[in-house]
């Protein structure tokens, strides 16, 4: 049972009956919690907070088969990896992404093959949620679901890796793992001294003080795996690749408990472990290590498993669907549209299950 009320985002690439990748926009307008992301083959999933296991379990299946009925009238399919495989060079759809992209310059593109899953925590103990779900980063290994980015087989999360470290050095700062922080202050400061970084470096590309202002909140321009969302108010965790809702599901309830338990334990520095008044956290330098074998190796790495065992996670009750996506050191067009399409057969499957009670909606023809 949740003690604190914790909220999903699941992005997903649409694609037509062959696997291409298509406009998805027409599929956000069957729901309120079905929305665009900036390039239209990309859109986003939405559950409400909820503050039981069940509930959102019935929430992300319900808006779900909303979702892949609208698609499935479109002629269209859903598919949950956390890159399309092969590449996508869609244009950004609205005014901020035109925006981003004007800044970012080439550098944009990680994002626009990357897809994500973020879960969202009713703030409690802030700076030690911050600190904590920062040291979770490797747990990242649990959901990782594609080993591919624009083709190339790669890291275990190439998801994780592209959107890391290929927008450019300028923009690492915004898109890697930050340090752990003392006090809620400092990283609200960090925030701040971002966004003045980022108004400087639009500055520099054209794009006016004004415009970034108008656009953007200090807390949209850092996106980074872990959050501080002051409008909501929530603690966001954006490490997780997209995958199947089941996963996201059980990953949501596993780091929930965690999270949770900040109210009442203290978090320290140390061998990880997880007692009934303090949690234990490596120092970051060993966490940074940790994250790089996650994001390359998944859980085949022995440490990473080790790791994520002491802090509680049962391990093999995950099925990263990266394991089952290997092949070719290059993937064609049309293994990317095979694989697509069997990927999109496996997410209304799991959706029908979600909720452990089988439903039955209408199927896109196999």
């Amino acid at each position: 049972m949740y003690t604190l009320s914790t909220g999903v985002e699941l992005e997903l690439w649409v694609v037509d009956e062959t696997g291409r990748l298509c406009d998805g926009t027409d599929i956000t307008e069957a729901h309120r919690r079905i929305e665009p992301e900036f390039i239209n083959p990309l859109i986003e999933v939405k559950t409400e907070p909820h503050t039981s296991e069940r509930g959102l379990r019935r929430d992300l299946q319900s808006t779900l088969q909303t979702a892949i009925l609208a698609a499935e009238r479109a002629g269209k399919r859903l598919v949950p990896l956390g890159t399309p495989l092969t590449a996508s060079d869609a244009p950004a759809n609205c005014e901020r992404g035109r925006v981003f992209e004007a800044i970012y310059g080439g550098g944009v593109q990680s994002a626009k093959n990357c897809a994500g899953t973020h879960i969202h925590f009713e703030q409690g103990n802030v700076i030690d949620q911050l600190n904590l779900l920062t040291a979770l980063d490797p747990a990242l290994a649990l959901v990782s679901s594609s080993p591919y980015y624009t083709g190339t087989r790669g890291a275990n999360s190439a998801r994780a890796l592209a959107y890391r470290t290929e927008c450019g050095d300028e923009f690492r700062c915004y898109t890697g793992l930050w340090d752990y922080a003392d006090s809620l202050a400092e990283w609200r400061g960090r925030v701040d001294e971002k966004y003045d970084r980022f108004k400087r470096l639009a500055a520099e590309r054209g794009v006016s003080r004004e415009t970034v202002e108008e656009l953007f909140a200090p807390e949209d321009t850092v996106l980074n795996p872990v959050r501080l969302r002051e409008c909501q108010p929530t603690v966001e965790w954006r490490a997780p690749d997209a995958t199947l809702p089941s996963q996201v599901i059980r990953l949501a309830t596993d780091v929930e408990a965690l999270v949770s338990h900040t109210r009442t334990a203290s978090v320290e520095y140390g061998p990880p472990d997880i007692g009934e008044d303090r949690i234990r956290i490596p120092e970051f330098e060993t966490l940074r290590g940790l994250s790089r074998r996650a994001i390359e190796s998944g859980l085949e790495h022995p440490d990473v498993d080790s790791y994520l065992r002491d802090l509680g996670f049962d391990t093999a009750a995950y099925r990263p669907l990266s394991s089952s996506l290997r092949g070719p050191s290059q993937l064609s067009d049309s293994e990317a549209r095979t694989r697509r399409l069997q990927q999109a057969d496996r997410l209304q499957a799991d959706v029908r299950k979600l909720t452990g009670e089988e439903t039955q909606y209408s199927m896109f023809p196999a």
